[in-house]
């Protein structure tokens, strides 16, 4: 069996992990000079030189959950399954993200930080867990995890998707009136969906506005999920209080952006949830095996829909 391997970061580290998983494997970092017809490509971020060089692939797995680049490229074989990163080893980390903003939030750490910064001593009143309701939007691995993570720590939380899931324990809402009454009930929502067309831009002015005066955004997944224009105004405004950024629409984020000093904002640069390769390589060895096998995988993306 032979695999091809490219990485626009990390390779070696890459190909030593796979190899490590699927010791049965013959695993080639790709190169244009590559001589050999691979079985499977496991891919982040690939030129469209290797899928024009590999002709005979059984499947694609991706490095990565979010495969939104993958699908626009014009490169990408129509006739080839898809595969994306389903947890990785990076659902752990997403819980404590979303726990990290909701107890900050609870907390008023950033009312406290301003304060701090201004010289002001103003304590405020204690709330409980349960004066925090957070919205979960997503439902996939990383949803369920956060959801999940938060309703035991005691948020009340609910999550919604575009279509409908069955989610035990936990409170769902779905289509556009499911958003509206989820986001107006919730003083936190968590975006954690995959970016599609149907996706883009869907927390824009109007959906900003549904959410209570004072509350919170988190963002985890694609920053094209949230309009920046109508972020900015809603945080300018104090409609919204605080948002927590991980991804943006232009990574890295560009010098002299607004949320780089934006008060009301704080930001990592799309650390949330790093994929660590021992654990994704085991995960993507798997689904060799079960495909070497003629079992049937998850993870397979449904390109009409975009995961």
């Amino acid at each position: 069996m032979d695999i091809v391997l490219y990485s626009a970061k990390d390779l070696q580290e890459w190909r030593q992990a796979l190899a490590a998983a699927l010791p049965e494997a013959r695993v080639h970092r790709w190169s244009e000079a590559l001589d050999i017809q691979a079985d499977y490509a496991v891919v982040w971020k690939p030129p469209a030189a290797l899928f024009a060089q590999q002709r005979g692939l059984r499947a694609i797995l991706s490095l990565g959950a979010g495969v939104n680049a993958l699908l626009a490229d014009p490169a990408l074989p129509a006739d080839v399954p898809l595969v994306r990163m389903e947890d990785g080893g990076m659902a752990p980390q997403m819980e404590e993200y979303a726990l990290y903003c909701a107890l900050s939030e609870l907390r008023r750490l950033p009312h406290y930080a301003a304060e701090q910064r201004a010289g002001r001593w103003s304590p405020r009143p204690l709330r409980s867990r349960s004066d925090l309701p957070v919205a979960v939007l997503g439902a996939g691995v990383m949803g369920r995890a956060a959801a999940r993570a938060l309703r035991a720590f005691g948020f009340p939380v609910g999550v919604w998707s575009r279509s409908p899931k069955t989610l035990e324990g936990l409170a769902h809402f779905t289509g556009e009136a499911g958003l509206r009454e989820l986001l107006e009930r919730s003083r936190l929502a968590i975006a954690l969906l995959p970016l599609t067309a149907d996706t883009t831009g869907l927390l824009d002015a109007r959906r900003l506005a549904w959410l209570p005066e004072g509350a919170a955004l988190v963002n985890l997944a694609r920053g094209e999920l949230v309009d920046d224009e109508a972020l900015l105004a809603a945080l300018d405004s104090g409609r919204l209080g605080h948002a927590y950024l991980d991804v943006f629409a232009s990574e890295p984020l560009p010098a002299g952006h607004r949320f780089w000093s934006h008060p009301s904002i704080s930001l990592t640069p799309h650390v949330a949830a790093l994929t660590p390769f021992d654990a994704a390589c085991a995960q993507i060895a798997d689904k060799i095996r079960r495909l070497e096998r003629g079992e049937a995988i998850g993870g397979v993306v449904d390109r009409s829909r975009g995961y």
